[in-house]
């Protein structure tokens, strides 16, 4: 019987989360990129795993991977966006805080896999869930952690900086700084209160996955600023409710007051 697509999403992610799980402590060849990033022998394969996954379910998609860029039919009204390992560098020094992430566009299947927990997060647009020993839990965002995830890698738009030390933030919330998305799965699953990046996120194999969970679970997804997403200063805001919401934009709002200008569009 031919899998739904976010059953597809969760067998391609579990592929890519088993590969990162096998290369774990060894020594990794790293390839490098542009910036100071880089990849590991493990992100290649993983993602050569989770592809393997994609094409024999959905030979009519289209791929975007992390590592192999766009692949399949140029014409494809769908396509599946592939970070095989989210917190490289974590992954690296032997940190174990990454995540396997895979979405499909435009349906809202995702799924971001934990190979280290074995917890799959997943989505089919409707409602989340995390998978763990083989049985489903829908997912309970809540703000009761008060941990707010900030994402604090280059290249910067704002000074994210400024919003840790805007007066309110510490009183009210904890900074966290995971250095992985596996932080945004987490608001939709009430370990964190929130997250916060600065960067672009439209079309991002590092952020769909994660923002589709996060939607389909009832969080407040929206711009770093509150605005709709991919519009404005761009960025991403989620939170697990409104009210926390509403009080990280007004964080936000006036840690760019000391900048003196209008932040960047996306």
């Amino acid at each position: 019987m031919p899998l739904n697509d976010h059953e597809v999403a969760i067998a391609a992610a579990q592929a890519g989360a088993a590969v990162v799980g096998d290369h774990y402590g060894t020594d990794l060849t790293r390839v490098d990129k542009s910036g100071g990033d880089f990849a590991t022998e493990a992100d290649i394969a993983a993602e050569q795993a989770v592809l393997q996954v994609l094409r024999t379910h959905r030979p009519a998609d289209a791929i975007t991977g992390e590592e192999s860029g766009a692949t399949g039919p140029s014409t494809a009204s769908r396509r599946w966006l592939v970070d095989p390992l989210c917190g490289t560098l974590n992954y690296a020094v032997r940190n174990p805080l990454v995540a396997v992430n895979v979405a499909l566009s435009p349906s809202g299947a995702a799924a971001s896999a934990d190979p280290f927990s074995g917890e799959v997060f997943w989505t089919d647009g409707k409602a989340s869930w995390v998978r763990s020993d083989g049985r489903d839990h829908r997912l309970r965002p809540s703000a009761d952690s008060t941990l707010v995830d900030v994402n604090l890698d280059p290249p910067f738009r704002s000074h994210p900086a400024l919003l840790l030390s805007a007066p309110g933030f510490t009183g009210r919330f904890r900074p966290r700084v995971l250095s992985t998305t596996l932080a945004l799965v987490w608001v939709a699953a009430g370990r964190r209160a929130a997250y916060v990046t600065y960067g672009p996120v439209r079309d991002s194999v590092h952020f769909t996955a994660g923002m589709a969970i996060c939607e389909a679970a009832g969080c407040v997804v929206t711009g770093v600023q509150g605005q709709p997403l991919h519009t404005g200063a761009g960025g991403l805001l989620v939170a697990a409710d409104r009210e926390t919401h509403e009080r990280l934009v007004e964080l936000v709002n006036e840690s760019w007051a000391p900048l003196g200008q209008a932040p960047q569009a996306s």
